[in-house]
């Protein structure tokens, strides 16, 4: 039987409704739907896909298991792996990962391995399917910083091993950037709620309001009796350009809208006791997923026009081609080959942003072509809100209240990127993969690998 070289597409909402909502934009499979497009799975006997998996989930196995209309072996089988399917089939770049190494991909569309796991993990949450796991407490403590991707996952992990796991988080609710950073109408923060209930069944217990290197240290965790430390603390520490007028009232780091908008539902003011400038006309700078959902959430806000400043090319942009997509079918405006260059003001506020065209030259060190500034071309763009979303760094706060923890020049922890251990004994962190512009899922991967090795050094120690 001939394979269906197309993908089965997934219902949306209308961009017309969905730009003045913050509901979630894509609907899902219905089950028909998503055995359809699991049955155009080639079964490989070498399964590319699982390689291209930061978390190995057996691909091949739960979309045959969909196809036979066993659900629940699905969601079994992705869960040995992944702890947070429902979310990672939201918001992980599954083009740039298992659906990149699909074969079917080379003639037509990959399987769409993402949504498969999204439908499974939806289906399951609505029949109230959840892992059975048998617990053998071990009486050993282990210490998480962070309750993001990487320190739930690693959390998850130990717990099922019998380790006695408590998560500090600094936030007055878990999830991380799953709760701060990534918008409603991507990830609906129930199904993030729902997966943190599901950890504390497994005896994990969540700490919140607690700023680690501040409220306590890593060395006072280890003298409490921890075994061990695995610091998924993330990025919260925005860039920001060093031009001129930054410091004006109406701009943003996208760290500190999106927290705003997401975490503490300033969408809802003044119900929610948050507010946010609404404005009118408002730029993005940036490229990446980050500046993708703060133009995407300035527009929900009311505003009439939104603007994404890239000083590359759109074919250099990071962000996943679907948030590209769904950004231009709202009516975000793209200016591309565009820097700014000052942000203009009047009486303290945002009254516009002087940029410079852009070109491109050779191949920077990021492997993207390098952008030359082209002389005479400053324009002045008609703005009254500049959000800045050019990346994070490491919050210094840990690193430097933790003697003996090596540190690279941007601040990220070093570092064995097999065990995730650091220079000093007993601590263990995410690197680059939790502390930079990383995915959830490479954040996650972080996470297992780091409990794996925790584990395996306190076996030892019975």
């Amino acid at each position: 039987m001939a394979v269906n070289l197309n993908r089965v597409p997934m219902r949306e909402q209308d961009p017309e409704v969905r730009r003045r909502n913050f509901d979630e934009v894509a609907l899902g499979y219905t089950l028909e739907e998503a055995v359809q497009e699991a049955k155009r799975c080639l079964q490989c006997k070498k399964p590319m896909c699982v390689e291209g998996c930061p978390v190995n989930v057996r691909i091949p196995q739960f979309i045959a298991a969909i196809v036979e209309g066993n659900i629940e072996e699905a969601f079994r089988i992705i869960r040995q792996t992944n702890n947070l399917p429902a979310i990672c089939g939201r918001v992980c770049p599954q083009e740039t990962q298992c659906e990149q190494r699909c074969v079917l991909g080379r003639r037509g569309q990959p399987v769409a391995i993402g949504r498969l796991e999204r439908f499974v993990a939806d289906y399951c949450m609505e029949k109230g399917i959840e892992d059975e796991v048998e617990v053998k407490p071990n009486g050993k403590k282990v210490a998480i910083v962070g309750a993001g991707p990487a320190g739930l996952t690693a959390a998850a992990d130990l717990a099922k091993l019998g380790y006695d796991v408590t998560i500090f988080e600094a936030f007055h609710e878990p999830g991380g950037v799953l709760i701060y950073g990534i918008p409603e109408f991507r990830l609906p923060k129930s199904l993030v709620k729902r997966e943190i209930e599901g950890l504390k069944k497994l005896g994990v217990k969540i700490l919140t309001n607690v700023i680690v290197g501040k409220s306590i240290t890593i060395d006072e965790l280890l003298e409490e009796g921890y075994k061990a430390v695995f610091i998924g603390s993330g990025a919260g520490l925005p860039k920001f350009m060093g031009i001129p007028g930054e410091n004006l009232n109406g701009v943003y780091s996208a760290n500190e809208f999106l927290t705003r908008i997401n975490l503490m539902k300033a969408y809802d003011f003044p119900n929610s006791h948050t507010p946010i400038k609404r404005g009118k006309k408002v730029a993005v700078v940036g490229g990446g997923n980050v500046a993708m959902d703060a133009a995407r959430s300035a527009l929900r806000l009311g505003a009439d026009e939104v603007h994404i400043v890239y000083r590359r090319s759109e074919a250099e942009m990071p962000a996943r081609l679907e948030e590209i997509h769904h950004a231009k079918e709202e009516g975000i405006i793209f200016d591309v080959l565009t820097n700014p260059i000052e942000v203009l003001g009047e009486d303290g506020w945002v009254k516009g942003l002087k940029c410079i065209r852009m070109k491109l030259g050779e191949p920077d060190e990021s492997g993207r072509r390098r952008p030359i500034p082209i002389e005479g071309s400053e324009f002045v763009m008609d703005v009254d809100t500049v959000i800045i979303a050019i990346g994070t760094s490491p919050n210094p706060l840990i690193a430097s209240t933790t003697p003996g923890l090596a540190v690279q020049k941007w601040g990220g922890i070093i570092v064995d990127e097999e065990t995730c251990a650091t220079s000093k004994d007993r601590v263990y962190a995410g690197g680059d993969a939790v502390t930079g512009a990383a995915t959830v899922i490479l954040a996650m991967g972080a996470g297992k690998r780091a409990a794996k090795a925790i584990h395996e050094r306190l076996s030892k120690e019975e």
